[in-house]
């Protein structure tokens, strides 16, 4: 079974709960993205709420990966995150996808677009580096 067919399964076999806070707002900025990528890119062939089954299937692995990130409500972006959550074809694609809406968002979705830049200025410490002073703090 390829892995494109086994996202599109996952993907179809439940509608997660809206991610909350931040990891919502991050969310909503990566399908504005995807939108304006789809359209632009893939014209024509729209499926499933104005995406094409590729994107469609992207953005739901996005949003997997979102509700299982380790850092919560202090996600940072993806640009400077330590961990890298993604596998290399989905982080090849959601970089192109970013780099083309990117400018795109501050005409179309201003608030989206300013909010990322200020979540980009969050200081980010690694987990593990989190989880270690945690325990320092207790012995």
């Amino acid at each position: 079974m390829n892995i494109t067919r086994m996202n599109r399964q996952a993907a179809q076999a439940a509608d997660p709960l809206p991610l909350p806070g931040r990891l919502g707002r991050e969310f909503v900025t990566m399908q504005r993205m995807v939108h304006i990528w789809c359209r632009d890119k893939h014209g024509g062939d729209v499926h499933h709420h104005g995406l094409c089954v590729d994107c469609s299937d992207f953005l739901a692995y996005a949003q997997r990966r979102l509700e299982k990130c380790p850092y919560g409500e202090d996600k940072p972006t993806c640009a400077k995150c330590p961990i890298h959550c993604y596998k290399r074809a989905q982080r090849e694609l959601a970089r192109d996808i970013m780099r083309y809406a990117g400018p795109r968002m501050t005409l179309r979705h201003p608030w989206l677009a300013l909010m990322h830049l200020v979540d980009k200025v969050r200081k980010v410490e690694h987990p593990m580096a989190l989880r270690r002073r945690s325990v320092e703090r207790v012995d």
